[in-house]
This record gives structure tokens, C-alpha cells and sequence, in this order.
């Protein structure tokens, strides 16, 4: 189990003092660094959207699973499964080396 600083930083807009960032630990059993890195390769969306999605998936998915007994998460549990493995396959037949994770900081190519 990794652990992770999430830091999410206003950078456009009047500025709220106290309200522009926010900053929190979180862990995770996968490099989300890396599943990020590799979904931003994803055809037909913006890199910045799909290393969103990605990332929000696992700090979501680890949560989920902590409380993977309680409502509403039991409901949701099969069909997020289902949707991270067709999230998943689409990454892994866009990246064929999933294996050998991409610098994080490498512009993918433009659908």
C-alpha cells in the first residue's frame, strides 16, 4: 500500500483565501501515479481529463472498497467494477506496455 499527497490548487479566478488549496493524504494499493500516466494516452479524450478520471477513480475506489458492506456503496460496487474493467481494457489497448509505466510528465500524443 502506497501512500499519496493529493493536492488540488485553484489556479484561475478570484481567489478565496483559506479556499484555494487543499491538500490531503490518501492510500492506495495501485501506483496511481503510473495508471494516470498510462490513461492519458487514452483516444478521443483531453490527457488532463482522463489522469483525472483515472485518479479520482482509485481515491474513490479505495474508499469504496473500505466500505464496500455500507450503503450506497454496496449498490454501486458491480457496477463500478464493471466500469473500471472497461476502463481498464480501454487504457491497456491504448498503452500496450502497461507493464512499464510512462514519465508522468510526458505529453501524449493528441487524438
Amino acid at each position: 500500500m502506497a501512500l499519496f499527497r493529493i493536492t488540488v490548487e485553484r489556479i484561475d479566478g478570484p481567489l478565496d483565501s483559506g479556499h484555494d488549496l487543499l491538500s490531503f493524504e490518501a492510500k492506495n494499493h495501485d501506483d496511481i501515479l503510473a495508471i494516470a500516466s498510462r490513461a492519458r494516452h487514452l483516444p478521443g479524450m483531453e490527457p488532463d481529463e482522463t489522469a483525472a478520471l483515472a485518479i479520482g477513480m482509485k481515491l474513490f475506489g479505495e474508499v469504496m472498497l473500505k466500505y464496500r458492506k455500507q450503503s450506497p456503496f454496496a449498490e454501486l460496487m458491480p457496477h463500478f467494477r464493471e466500469f473500471i474493467s472497461d476502463f481498464k481494457a480501454a487504457v491497456r489497448a491504448a498503452v500496450p506496455t502497461v507493464g512499464e509505466p510512462l514519465h508522468p510528465q510526458q505529453d501524449p500524443p493528441r487524438a
